[in-house]
């Protein structure tokens, strides 16, 4: 792999394809760095995950454009620029893609026009992370579970899709109770409800309308004429799986084809993960089977993404159902790093983040990349901070924290989130431990040990 210094750039600007096409057979990645000539990474979203990805992205001599809803993000405070928009108004978004003009764009959020994304794909041959396709379908559950059980054939839980109330009194009849409802649009658990009694399913129908993504709130849900409304969202209902637990496979689609990583399990809570440890500890054939599921997923996306022109490089987030009888489906897939995959950042030599951009820059992954920096028998855990409060927040007693007796490889990090309105995942303990048991429990005693202190706003 050679990352070449000032190199031409109008070959990479105006024959952005015809370079795609080389840096396939040649695995090489042109990264310009003169004084006139930078390559420039536009972010679309500034989370915490971002954030990484910036922080990666500069290592290698990108200029990179954070973009968010909101000022200060965390990607904010370590990129070389930023912009506040609704990356949801197409007009908007296309003007800052005007204006800045990017080699890269990498979507690190779901509400985004992807259909601005589409255009300058076609139009202005930027690259789009992994693809504009992939982004748009991975942001619908509808498109996505589609193709990944009925194109792909992956396993799922059984299904139906509603437009209106009535719809979705069909579709849990079709697939039983108890079941859950989704909106076809939304992230981190927003808008889902677990219904285990037809006289909930009203609530469950409101819930997810109200927790779907660019959508204002609504009224009168349960009208007949809810199909002809442009403001009501589609929901997926789907049968509750006798789950036993969940696992995320980072998968990285790269030059040198695709690839995973060792599996993580999560505990969530309402839908949130709260805790991630890698490598999970399951039996050799739940592992086969959750990595050839999440390979099969994804070779399925990157061939959409070729058939398009596009590469579908970078790591992908496959989230998957392990089943009571030892059965695993496929739940859903972020085309992108993944909340769990934080672990890696103690686990791994190269952590999601560094993999996923290295994967952008046409590197050939290969799985020497994904091995754990773990002595045998160890674990790494990620831990969400979660702070309640309304307003800016600080922290104290990192040191403290830090000095947690028999906790000998820990880290902390925090995000730089500017404010917190309720309830809000502010920053990750790291930690590394001879059992999950030890490391959860060093992870509990450190997070104990944080203060959190309002600031003035």
């Amino acid at each position: 792999m050679s990352f070449l210094q000032k190199s031409n750039a109008t070959s990479m600007l105006n024959e952005q394809a015809e370079h795609w096409k080389s840096v396939e057979n040649n695995h090489t990645f042109g990264i310009l760095n003169s004084a006139s000539h930078t390559t420039k990474a536009l972010l679309l979203g500034s989370g915490e995950l971002g954030k990484e990805i910036a922080i990666e992205l500069i290592r290698l001599g990108i200029k990179v454009f954070a973009a968010d809803s909101y000022a200060n993000a965390p990607a904010m405070q370590v990129a070389q620029e930023n912009r506040v928009l609704d990356m949801s108004d197409s007009k908007k978004l296309q003007e800052l893609i005007n204006n800045i003009n990017p080699n890269i764009i990498i979507p690190e959020v779901e509400a985004i026009s992807t259909e601005v994304l589409k255009d300058v794909v076609k139009n202005k041959k930027i690259q789009v992370v992994p693809s504009s396709s992939i982004t748009s379908i991975a942001m619908d559950r509808e498109a996505l579970r589609k193709i990944a059980h009925e194109k792909i054939g992956l396993p799922t839980t059984p299904y139906c899709f509603a437009s209106s109330y009535k719809e979705l009194e069909e579709g849990a009849k079709i697939v039983g109770y108890p079941c859950v409802v989704k909106p076809i649009m939304s992230s981190s658990g927003h808008g889902q409800s677990i219904v285990k009694d037809p006289k909930n399913l009203e609530d469950a129908w409101i819930e997810a309308q109200n927790g779907r993504r660019s959508k204002h709130k609504t009224q009168n849900l349960q009208s007949e004429d809810n199909e002809n409304n442009e403001d009501i969202s589609r929901v997926i209902v789907e049968a509750l799986a006798p789950l036993d637990y969940e696992l995320t496979v980072l998968t990285v689609c790269s030059s040198a084809g695709i690839i995973t990583c060792e599996p993580i399990a999560q505990c969530q809570e309402n839908g949130d993960y709260r805790q991630s440890w890698q490598p999970a500890n399951i039996p050799e054939n739940v592992r086969e089977s959750a990595q050839n599921i999440a390979k099969k997923a994804v070779e399925g996306l990157s061939k959409i993404a070729k058939e398009n022109g596009e590469t579908g490089w970078g790591i992908y987030g496959v989230e998957l159902f392990v089943l009571k009888n030892g059965d695993l489906l496929f739940n859903e897939l972020s085309p992108r790093p993944h909340d769990t995959g934080m672990a890696t950042m103690i686990s791994q030599y190269y952590s999601e983040f560094a993999l996923h951009v290295l994967a952008i820059l046409g590197v050939p992954i290969t799985q020497k990349h994904t091995a754990l920096c773990l002595k045998d028998n160890e674990v790494a855990l990620s831990h969400a901070l979660v702070v309640q409060g309304n307003g800016a927040v600080g922290f104290t007693n990192l040191a403290q924290a830090l000095d947690e007796e028999d906790c000998t490889r820990c880290d902390i990090r925090i995000f730089g989130k500017p404010e917190v309105h309720g309830s809000r995942r502010m920053g990750v303990i790291l930690t590394v431990s001879n059992s999950i048991n030890d490391a959860k429990s060093c992870a509990t005693r450190i997070a104990s040990k944080i203060r959190t202190i309002e600031l003035p706003s």
